[in-house]
């Protein structure tokens, strides 16, 4: 029988800690309830160190999932993470209840399973108990804040910024972003042309109160950067895609408007 060299294979030291050492270099260990891969000296339960450094969790079922199970110690389940491998979707749960999946799209999906519409972020909640975000923060000092930055082909296009007691909805106006400006032009007769409705939301059946507002295609032709979208659209399933109106785009109208007939008082004033 050949001899074992345990620099090669395993040692069982005096005091109980066992050496795996395949390569000669005694780099991995099990010491005092501890597994040490690439380090003699673990520091949890299972330490794992190197030069980037991997994990590989194998499913030999194509049809399973993986889990990591995190438990109490009466062995009830607090938490888990979970890898479905028919649909490339990773889960994170409290006790057995997913909270959380990153779909195959790469989408982040908050208290619900489903994706809606192209969005890469969902949060779902029911406002009656919860709400579905916060943007929080903490700093006191009299200043104002960026709580949101939105980009497009890496410009800063807008912002949500907030101060200790207001929020302002910012969108870009620097003079440096604008050519052919122009300070004379009628605004009276397209805003005459306006038609201010007063409607229900069908959604709200029943319960429906009245409201101002105006019919989108009906303000296209007048204010058509206050639009989004087009008369009747639907989609490729024949589904109706709304549009929509950003009534702030109106307000240089109503305030060009005032200022006409502003002169026009004076003129009639000086008579």
């Amino acid at each position: 029988m050949s001899e074992v060299k345990t620099n090669k294979i395993s040692s069982l030291a005096s005091n109980n800690d066992i050496t795996i050492d395949p390569d000669g270099t005694g780099d991995t260990i099990v010491a005092s309830g501890k597994v040490g891969i690439g380090t003699t000296s673990p520091a949890t339960v299972l330490h794992v160190q190197g030069a980037d450094p991997n994990i590989t969790i194998q499913d030999t079922n194509d049809t399973g999932d993986a889990f990591i199970r995190f438990k109490n110690n009466s062995g009830t389940q607090r938490g888990f993470i979970q890898t479905a491998m028919t649909g490339d979707v990773m889960l994170l749960g409290t006790g057995t209840t997913e909270r959380m999946r990153l779909d195959s799209a790469g989408a982040l999906l908050v208290h619900t399973t489903s994706r809606t519409g192209s969005s890469n972020l969902v949060v779902e909640a029911d406002t009656s108990v919860e709400n579905p975000m916060s943007v929080v923060n903490t700093r006191s000092s009299a200043a104002t804040d960026f709580a949101i930055i939105f980009y497009r082909a890496g410009n800063i296009v807008g912002s949500v910024q907030t101060s200790l007691s207001a929020t302002s909805f910012v969108t870009s106006s620097d003079y440096r972003l604008k050519t052919n400006v122009s300070y004379d032009w009628d605004a009276t007769s397209r805003l005459k042309q306006l038609k201010p409705a007063r409607f229900d939301w069908i959604s709200d059946g029943d319960n429906a109160v009245p409201v101002d507002g105006f019919i989108a295609h009906e303000v296209s032709s007048i204010v058509p950067e206050a639009i989004s979208g087009t008369k009747d659209e639907v989609d490729a399933d024949g589904n109706p895609v709304m549009q929509g109106i950003d009534q702030s785009k109106i307000v240089p109208l109503l305030v060009k408007t005032i200022l006409e007939l502003e002169a026009r008082i004076t003129a009639l004033e000086a008579e």
